[in-house]
């Protein structure tokens, strides 16, 4: 099946807490980016064709195809079933020290299946043809610009049209292994790894951080594996929290909403924070509030609703030209310019769910504090002005009621958290400005003369936002469009 007409449902992740790579039911790596997972595709079948960059490994003869993760792990498992016999597919991607790698292993269960493997590599979004050369110790060395990827293999392989190429079979009991490695092309090559040496690690790794998290009942497996999907976009490094491996894939098919979320999204965040930390898992939560010291930097005033994985600010938005698109769904895009947008909301997200870690078990940290308070006296500036919404509209800033009731979350969450505490602030003033927004002249908000927090929609969004919910995603069930904010968005474009 061709990366055109694989589902995005039949697409699974791997990762190694840095970059992330999709995989098809069929065997197919179609989307991976090296070094980071915003950093340019060298595998970009995904957004375009398998000229623009995959690497299947599938059997010759047409198979029955089932797969799995491993209980509590990122590791793939897919077993291919043909009349010759069957064999696992197994893909995973070491949690990274110093290089990265992508390990395939191929294990024979039974009688003797023919496989073939195909790799094309382009780098910079499909766009670039590497210079390809053996190594002297039987490695593949694959070269364009700064970048090296480097292949093990215990098969034969061969050129072939500006691919990679090999056929061999695999017998029951026997594991065949490929190990593509990233490295610079100006830095020494990376020492071959034992790639059954790093599966046990792998699985161990994963096994031993979802041991953490406490039990749910008869969801715990559900939420073990949605958990260990959220720690697979949590950049490592830095603590950032990605909203998705991906740029680019469609809201509707054939449409324009195409968007790069490859981004640290403040409200995502707070919706990926407050699922592990219902779960027993605060050293992540830590770890971004750490990453969003660094990121807000010394002028709160400017904070934005996105950031890089690393902190950065600029991500400036551009078009891919030479890629087709998602089932022809076009423009493909890099960076996104809502990063440049006002979203009030953001402000009752971030202050809610640093409230949450205080109730729980999240270090104190005065500077976190401190940074609190300017968000706020910031807020107190801007609460009443129009802006793009938790949607992004792409065009003139408007009134939403979810912006102004986030707000006075936001004062709330600040006054709870200052009396529960015993933390310094100016708490007459904070009051008065949270009763304010809670009886603001609707006629501001056009809503008819009705404060925002007395609509049905405000007295929801305020609920759900009263009591902590647990397992975390379920935040984002208020999330959803109002029927008059969907009428008031038609035409305009969502990033």
């Amino acid at each position: 099946m061709s990366a055109s007409t694989t589902k995005i449902e039949d697409y699974a992740l791997v990762g190694d807490c840095e970059t992330a790579a999709l995989i098809s039911r069929g065997g197919s790596i179609d989307w991976l980016c090296w070094p980071r997972f915003d950093s340019g595709a060298c595998c970009a079948a995904l957004l375009g064709g398998p000229e623009n960059g995959h690497w299947l490994l599938a059997p010759v003869a047409a198979a029955a195809i089932s797969r799995r993760y491993r209980p509590d792990t990122l590791v793939l498992e897919t077993e291919f079933t043909t009349p010759e016999g069957s064999a696992t597919l197994i893909d995973f991607m070491p949690v990274r020290t110093h290089d990265s790698h992508v390990v395939r292993l191929i294990h024979g269960r039974r009688g003797s299946v023919a496989m073939r493997t195909e790799l094309v590599l382009r780098f910079d979004y499909g766009l670039l043809v590497p210079w390809v050369t053996r190594l002297e110790d039987g490695r593949h060395s694959f070269i364009a610009g700064p970048d090296r990827l480097v292949l093990s293999s215990d098969v034969p392989l061969r050129g072939e049209n500006l691919q990679t190429v090999g056929e061999f079979r695999v017998a029951g009991g026997q594991t065949l292994a490929f190990v593509l490695t990233y490295c610079r092309s100006y830095l020494s090559l990376p020492a071959p790894i034992d790639a059954a040496a790093a599966l046990r690690a792998t699985t161990r790794f994963w096994r031993r951080w979802v041991g953490q998290c406490r039990e749910s009942g008869a969801y715990t497996d559900a939420v073990r594996r949605s958990l260990i999907t959220l720690k697979a976009l949590t950049y490592q490094p830095t603590g950032g929290i990605l909203a998705a491996a991906t740029t680019s894939l469609p809201e509707k098919i054939g449409g324009v909403r195409n968007w790069d979320y490859r981004y640290c999204w403040l409200r995502d965040a707070t919706f990926t924070l407050q699922a592990m930390m219902n779960s027993g898992l605060y050293t992540e939560a830590q770890q971004w509030r750490d990453w969003l010291l660094r990121a807000v930097g010394g002028d709160p005033g400017r904070m934005q609703i996105m950031y890089g994985v690393a902190g950065e600010r600029l991500l400036p938005e551009w078009e891919i030209g030479w890629l087709r698109g998602y089932e022809r769904s076009v423009p493909v895009r890099i960076g996104n310019a809502a990063s440049e947008q006002l979203q009030l909301d953001v402000y009752g997200e971030l202050m809610d769910v640093l409230h949450q870690g205080r109730c729980g078990q999240l270090a104190a940290n005065d500077a976190g504090w401190q940074l609190q308070i300017a968000l706020v006296d910031h807020l107190a500036e801007v609460w009443n002005r129009p802006d793009h919404g938790m949607w992004e509209v792409r065009g003139k800033p408007r009134h939403f009621t979810a912006s102004k009731v986030m707000a006075w979350v936001a004062l709330d969450r600040m006054i709870r958290s200052a009396e529960q505490f015993r933390l310094e602030a100016p708490l007459r003033r904070w009051r008065s400005l949270r009763q304010r927004i809670h009886g603001a002249p609707g006629r501001a908000h056009s809503l008819g003369g009705v404060s925002p927090l007395h609509t049905r929609q405000g007295e929801v969004l305020a609920e759900r936002q009263r009591r902590p919910l647990r397992g975390g995603v379920g935040r984002k069930l208020w999330a959803k469009r109002w029927p008059d904010e969907q009428e008031a968005d038609r035409g305009d474009a969502l990033g």
